[in-house]
């Protein structure tokens, strides 16, 4: 929103220059985002809080300069000639919920024409061009006091009437955009007697619309219920000036000001005559009841005494009406207002023989509806920066969660591990919920947008929009982290959240290859680095498996016992490469998917580069102790190696292998691992040859010939058992 300060100046005699004005309104949470000059003319760009419509317009933050400099407020009050006797133009509310007030003034024998200079320039500061002079006035109101108004052509509305109604199954409008829009019975819209000409807070219809040709003009100015604009621009794809002021509440006092301050903006600039009096149909009022405001809880919350005066004046300034009454008048008063709800004449009466203020609110502030709305309404016009730096008390103690230790440790092995902790939007759309997980999403119930419709049932979304973020932004080495919640629904009633850890990487690698020359971030690194994260919790029996194997079996050994299958169990891993991605299991247990991330999927997001990602199950982790770390002296005694040459089916892993090394049970096997993998040749195709080095020590005593010729001849026999075929 852009405010200009000489405008400003127009409705409170400012002294200080525009630069100390942008900063005062900051400072009273009206913020001033930059301050720019066009054609000399210095402009504010605006911020404001989607809960103060009040202050979107011109006269809405003059006021809070009153308030600020304590100066007047020049009120608007138009001047209108005396009107000639006529019948009441009729106008017939029939939805009550959807429109609470109507006003209509009729202007006959106008002359359409371009704008004064004056109105242009004004027009121009929220980029509007100029129309006419009859469309200009409205735009002109909408920037000055915040009410949006509309203005028919009177003689193209069939049966010279205004019915405000919901629109008929089938019926069709074409909009002031230009573009011909179906309705729904849902949508609110302005009618004749024949036909609708305008959707209600949003948009106006093409064909009542002032042209060169318009004589006889109906001004309108009404107040609609803020859920049933946002539902049908929602619907339609429309976002306007208007709507966003009816989508957050508009004031429901100032439609016959707005309108009258049109009329006499037209009769200036377009002549004519004004036909009777103002038509203000009324269907339902906009109930603002008063609040309680207590002296010793201003000072309990704001921690600091500031003068009954002060307090008075802040809130007159902003338009509120505050009342000091003694005891006996606010128990008289609770008595006789039966009005008064319940709740505030009990704090009242409770609260009589303290000081204490009855403020009135004012029909244009909404968003007031308690009594620390008032509290912080004083300490931010009074100024946040004249309260004293001071902690606040505590009395308690510090609560440790019990997972932080296992957390904290997480999070910093993966940070020393080169990796930046990142935080990504808990809310997705519908596809991109669907796109990584199978599970049912949790819908919000009133989303920002399509894009922001669900909650995230995974985190991969996520990682990968910030990956391409950094690349896009010429970060072509990225690695990152995030430690967050995931969301799915069950059943209608129940929702869950489960902790992940996600980790993305892509681009050069932290470490060199063996000649120490750069290389790309590759799976291995990955898997290394998962290793490495699960290496800090207990794990008795980690494995790691092609992504494909699925082994059903239950949650067993350390977990808790019929806990789910675990969140990755339940998954969508399409998403991966299916020959470049694995799973890591503790205990039989999928804990961690990692892999690189399919190129369509990569392709998807615009990366072209390659992907790796890693989805690691926190909430399996958290049930596991941290390792413990063990100190165990060296051996004094020297090892022994033996290598070993088989051949061995595609199908049969080194894991396999590993496990029926150490299957034998034999204490002095320290490790058993594979030196060297050759294929083609003599080797048939479909199988391959490894070179397998064990190596023997023992902590006691020298170690014999025979016991390792024995033990080899064991190792030997079991590498027979899953396939294996020993190479002379």
């Amino acid at each position: 929103m852009r405010v200009s300060p000489k405008w400003l100046r127009e409705f409170v005699d400012i002294k200080v220059n525009d630069r100390q004005l942008a900063d005062d309104l900051t400072l009273a949470g009206i913020a001033v985002e930059s301050v720019r000059e066009i054609e000399g003319e210095a402009l504010f760009e605006m911020e404001i809080g989607t809960n103060r419509p009040d202050a979107m317009c011109h006269y809405g933050v003059a006021r809070e300069c009153s308030a600020i400099y304590d100066l007047p407020l020049k009120h608007i009050h138009p001047r209108l000639p005396q009107q000639m006797v006529a019948k009441p133009f009729p106008i017939e509310i029939r939805d009550p919920a959807g429109c609470g007030r109507y006003t209509g003034r009729v202007i006959r024998n106008v002359k359409i024409a371009p704008s004064p200079a004056k109105i242009v320039d004004r027009l121009k500061i929220d980029e509007h061009g100029g129309v006419s002079n009859v469309v200009d006035a409205s735009n002109y109101t909408l920037m000055e006091m915040g009410q949006p108004t509309h203005a028919f052509d009177l003689d193209k509305l069939a049966g010279g009437k205004i019915i405000v109604r919901r629109a008929r199954p089938g019926e069709m409008l074409t909009t002031l955009d230009g573009v011909e829009r179906k309705l729904a019975p849902e949508d609110l819209i302005i009618a004749d007697a024949v036909k609708p000409v305008a959707l209600a807070g949003v948009m106006g219809g093409l064909d009542s619309a002032i042209s060169t040709t318009t004589k006889n003009i109906l001004i309108e100015s009404a107040w609609f219920d803020p859920a049933t604009v946002r539902k049908t621009a929602r619907r339609l794809g429309m976002h306007t000036d208007a709507s966003h002021i009816f989508e957050r509440g508009a004031d429901w006092d100032a439609a016959g000001l707005a309108n009258n301050r049109v009329a006499a903006l037209v009769l200036a600039m377009a002549g004519g005559a004004v036909e009777g009096e103002i038509v203000d149909v009324v269907a339902r009022h906009i109930p603002r009841h008063s609040l309680l405001l207590r002296r010793d809880e201003v000072l309990r919350i704001l921690g600091q005494e500031i003068p009954d005066a002060e307090i008075t004046r802040i809130l007159t300034r902003l338009g509120f009406k505050v009342a000091t009454r003694s005891s006996d008048e606010l128990k008289a008063m609770v008595s006789k207002a039966t009005e008064v709800p319940a709740e505030l004449r009990a704090a009242i009466v409770a609260n009589a023989e303290k000081k204490a203020w009855i403020v009135d609110l004012p029909s244009w502030r909404l968003d007031i509806e308690r009594e620390i709305d008032l509290i912080e309404e004083i300490a931010r016009i009074y100024g946040y920066n004249k309260f004293a730096n001071t902690l606040p008390a505590f009395s308690g103690s510090v609560v440790v969660h019990p997972d932080e230790a296992k957390e904290n440790k997480a999070r910093s092995t993966l940070l020393a591990l080169g990796y930046n902790e990142a935080i990504s939007s808990t809310f997705v759309s519908r596809e991109d919920s669907g796109a990584f997980s199978t599970l049912v999403p949790v819908p919000l119930a009133n989303p920002l947008s399509e894009e922001q419709s669900v909650m995230r049932p995974s985190l991969v979304s996520g990682m990968l929009r910030m990956i391409a973020w950094n690349l896009n932004h010429g970060i072509s080495d990225a690695r990152l982290f995030e430690v967050g919640h995931v969301f799915s629904a069950p059943t209608e009633e129940r929702s869950e959240e489960h902790r992940m850890i996600c980790v993305g990487a892509t681009g050069a690698a932290l470490r060199a290859d063996a000649h120490g020359l750069t290389r790309s971030y590759g799976f291995f690194d990955l898997k290394g680095d998962v290793e490495i994260l699960l290496g800090s919790f207990e794990i008795d029996n980690l494995v790691f498996e092609p992504a494909q194997t699925s082994d059903r079996k239950r949650p067993g050994g350390r977990f808790v016992a019929g806990m789910a299958e675990g969140r990755l169990r339940r998954e969508r891993m399409e998403h991966y490469h299916p020959g470049r991605s694995a799973a890591a299991k503790a205990d039989g247990v999928v804990v961690a998917h990692f892999g690189q991330v399919h190129p369509d999927i990569a392709g998807a997001f615009k990366i072209k580069q390659e992907i790796y990602l890693a989805e690691i199950d926190l909430e399996l982790l958290l049930q596991l102790p941290l390792r413990a770390p063990r100190y165990k002296p060296l051996s004094r005694f020297p090892a022994v190696e033996r290598d070993f040459s088989f051949v061995f089916s595609d199908s049969v892993t080194s894991e396999h292998i590993r496990q029926a090394a150490f299957s034998i049970k034999i204490p002095e096997l320290r490790s058993f691992e594979p030196a060297e993998i050759f294929r083609g040749g003599a080797v048939p195709a479909g199988k391959y040859s490894v070179l397998l080095r064990a190596k023997f020590q023992s902590d006691e005593r020298t170690l014999r010939d025979d016991e390792v010729a024995n033990w080899s001849a064991q190792i030997v026999k079991a590498l027979e058992g899953i396939g294996g075929s020993l190479r002379a």
